[in-house]
């Protein structure tokens, strides 16, 4: 308890001492500010907090008021939903840098949350007071249009997930996941693309509503097809082309 009370208190103090210029600059390199007037990152930023998440720290948890959003200067966000008589976790998505989220507080008439976020890295998050960012909304259009496509994006994604779940089985699944990952996530390397993620098998099953055994097994196989191969905990895709043949 001392050492965590000593690193938010740190946090704290880190966070106290950015100035609105400093937290402007972190608003202008996130994904939807791109087109942003500098007066609008200004006003957004004279409101945000700056915060530090380290590694499997909780950022909101279902239940949690939903009365902001957050952006991701650094790290990458895991969002999950959590049965709480089974303890069994699904996972939604792995948010990269750059990217908004926590938008239920938009729109969600119980003004509650019901996903869980979690720190998949060390993370610093921008916050948003909701209020705020819906005035940005109103004044700003650019703004408007990409918040409204990024929830029409994940709603698109989630029916995706599961129409995959009831029309694929695993191996199907588990070969559009890598290949969704290489892409968004993907460094090409001389012997293919490198998913600059660390995927333990618990989490890709999760993502796939399969086990951790099922989802060892597939890869494996995988890897003797030379379709991947392991690289320190990331996954390497060899041979793209072969994902979508894996039944």
């Amino acid at each position: 308890m001392l050492g965590q009370t000593g690193d938010s208190n740190a946090m704290k103090k880190r966070n106290s001492e950015l100035s609105i210029a400093q937290r402007a600059a972190l608003v202008s390199q996130l994904e939807f500010a791109a087109n942003l007037n500098p007066s609008l990152i200004l006003r957004l930023a004279a409101r945000a907090t700056v915060n530090d998440f380290p590694r499997r720290r909780t950022i909101y948890r279902p239940g949690d008021q939903a009365d902001c959003l957050y952006a991701i200067s650094a790290g990458r966000v895991k969002l999950s939903r959590r049965d709480q008589v089974t303890a069994r976790e699904a996972v939604i998505d792995i948010l990269p840098t750059g990217a908004l989220f926590g938008e239920s507080a938009l729109y969600s008439q119980a003004a509650a949350r019901e996903n869980c976020a979690l720190a998949y890295e060390n993370a610093r998050l921008l916050k948003f007071p909701a209020g705020d960012f819906r005035d940005a909304m109103v004044e700003d259009r650019e703004l408007y249009d990409y918040t409204f496509r990024l929830i029409g994006q994940r709603r698109e994604q989630a029916e995706r997930r599961i129409a995959d779940f009831a029309l694929d089985a695993i191996p199907a699944r588990l070969g559009k996941l890598l290949a969704e990952f290489s892409d968004r996530y993907g460094i090409n390397e001389s012997e293919g693309v490198l998913i600059d993620i660390p995927l333990p098998h618990r989490e890709i099953a999760s993502l796939l509503g399969s086990t951790r055994e099922s989802v060892t097994v597939r890869l494996n196989a995988m890897r003797r097809a030379g379709t991947i191969d392991f690289v320190k905990r990331k996954i390497l895709v060899k041979r793209r082309e072969c994902l979508n043949l894996t039944m």
